[in-house]
């Protein structure tokens, strides 16, 4: 039985197919109000989580919990419309069961694009189209918003701008976020923990906040340097390239590794 206050809970969860092991024993829950990282290279099984936390696929083992009657809002990694559809963006929040003219306002009110409510959906911009996904969740007034990489496609500074949306959003509605990202050095600075992921949980801890860092704020803005983060990796192993583990014995005054923003090397790529 879930535990009260946990939205979902993942105890040694695995699941396998056509005979291929994609994520193994994955212990992880979030909590109301939590914001969770879920960070790791292309083809860690991020997306097989993800759609275990959706209930669209069940675990080959382990146990999957949730809150009873729990509304999660999920914004995917992208989406595609036939240029020949005529749609625009109040159309397509208002295709949803959930949406009234009211609530349709009120969620591009939210994400800051009211002034695009007409405007066709082939026609917006990569930062524009997650914004409009982005509302598409908040209309089931979620308990638990899952962002399948909401900053793909988006330059820095709209990432920043996006990550401090998510975090006025979160206060807004008193919702947990998982958040899911490929990018393994540079998280929402009000991430409350990161998870990192490759196939199995590496490593799991909070973020390194960068408000203090002269380089970031040069780089940003102080405004935009506030909405980012790093995140340190402390790894007891490496992995080949299949993502086996490889146990590593630490070098004296070694065992924690910081990785830069800008650095390109990783020990899970």
């Amino acid at each position: 039985m879930i535990q009260p206050g946990t939205l979902i809970e993942l105890e040694h969860v695995g699941v396998t197919l056509s005979g291929k092991s994609i994520i193994d024993h994955i212990d992880l829950s979030i909590s109301d109000n939590e914001i969770v990282s879920l960070i790791g290279p292309n083809g860690a099984g991020k997306t097989t989580l993800v759609k275990v936390v959706l209930g669209l696929i069940k675990p080959t083992s382990g146990y999957f919990r949730k809150q009873k009657g729990l509304r999660i809002g999920y914004m995917p990694q992208k989406l595609h419309i036939e240029n020949t559809i005529p749609l625009n963006v109040k159309s397509f929040l208002s295709i949803s069961k959930k949406a009234s003219p009211q609530k349709v306002s009120r969620v591009l009110d939210q994400v800051n694009i009211a002034h695009l409510a007409h405007h066709p959906m082939q026609a917006l911009s990569g930062g524009e189209l997650q914004r409009v996904l982005l509302a598409r969740a908040l209309l089931r007034q979620p308990q638990l918003l899952v962002l399948d990489e909401p900053a793909q496609g988006v330059d820095i500074n709209g990432q920043a701008e996006l990550y401090n949306l998510i975090t006025e959003i979160r206060v807004q509605y008193q919702c947990a976020v998982l958040m899911i990202s490929h990018d393994l050095h540079l998280v929402m600075s009000a991430t409350d923990r990161v998870v990192c992921l490759n196939h199995h949980v590496c490593c799991s801890g909070h973020p390194e906040y960068v408000s203090n860092d002269p380089a970031y704020r040069e780089l940003f803005g102080l405004e935009k340097a506030d909405g980012l983060a790093v995140y340190a990796h402390h790894h007891d192993h490496v992995h080949d390239e299949h993502g086996n583990i490889i146990p590593e014995h630490p070098r004296q005054g070694q065992e924690e590794e910081s990785n830069s923003a800008f650095s390109k090397g990783n020990r899970d790529g």
